[in-house]
């Protein structure tokens, strides 16, 4: 698909996310895969803030990618804590220059052992609004185009829109409300992630490949449906595998 296609397929998911029903997980996952493909890096994480203006992992590109994000949480570092912080975004970082390792020494060589040589962080921001950071990562030390660059945080720009705007529908009393339902969900998602890789004796990635494809087949919210697995109310014999697929690297 054409790359004007896949930008303007965003703008229309950013559209459907104002209708009532709206899956914020979901739309921070395909957030997170378009930017993989339009930006031709090898993943992408999603962070927002919680109530307690803490930084949380909602989405990622794949469980590795996920993985890294946290790790950076739990230390308290990593261009994406600092993007969050000064609502600047942080572009083509060499991975292995001697700066990196010392401005985030956990962080760093974490990255480096799961194949990445660059990243960049993105603020998720509206009107001097900071709410999250988008964490791009390649596995090349090719740096982004200053098109690139823009497009990038054109994606964050309207996915913060997005989800302030469905805040405000949501819990006009409590602005991050809807995000602390999220964070709560996705939780169970990564339990049920947990169970479905054990018993199907496949990765979580091609675990929540199989979910996914079948909550959206079948129109149910991915917290919905998770909730329902794990609570013994829906049999998962009734999801397909997936495909195995191959590593990034």
């Amino acid at each position: 698909m054409a790359r004007e296609q896949e930008i303007t397929k965003v703008f229309v998911e950013v559209a459907d996310s104002l209708i009532d029903d709206f899956d914020l997980i979901d739309f921070l996952q395909q957030l997170s895969e378009r930017c993989v493909g339009l930006l031709d890096v090898a993943a992408c994480g999603v962070l927002l803030a919680d109530e307690h203006d803490v930084l949380q992992v909602l989405a990622a590109s794949d469980e590795d990618t996920r993985l890294l994000e946290l790790f950076a949480l739990q230390h308290d570092q990593g261009p994406c804590v600092e993007c969050y912080r000064s609502g600047e975004p942080r572009t083509n970082i060499n991975l292995d220059r001697p700066s990196a390792a010392q401005a985030w020494p956990q962080f760093t060589p974490a990255a480096r052992h799961s194949g990445f040589l660059s990243t960049n962080a993105i603020p998720m921001r509206l009107r001097g609004k900071v709410i999250g950071a988008l964490g791009l990562f390649q596995t090349t030390d090719h740096a982004l185009s200053d098109a690139d660059t823009a497009l990038a945080q054109a994606l964050a720009d309207v996915a913060t829109i997005a989800i302030l705007q469905q805040r405000t529908l949501a819990h006009s009393e409590t602005e991050r409300g809807q995000l602390q339902y999220a964070l709560t969900s996705r939780i169970v998602l990564e339990q049920v992630k947990g169970i479905l890789a054990e018993r199907w004796h496949v990765t979580t990635d091609e675990a929540f490949a199989a979910f996914r494809g079948y909550a959206r087949a079948h129109h149910h919210q991915l917290s919905r449906l998770a909730r329902m697995i794990a609570d013994g109310e829906f049999d998962t014999a009734q999801i397909p595998r997936a495909a195995p697929h191959h590593p990034r690297r």
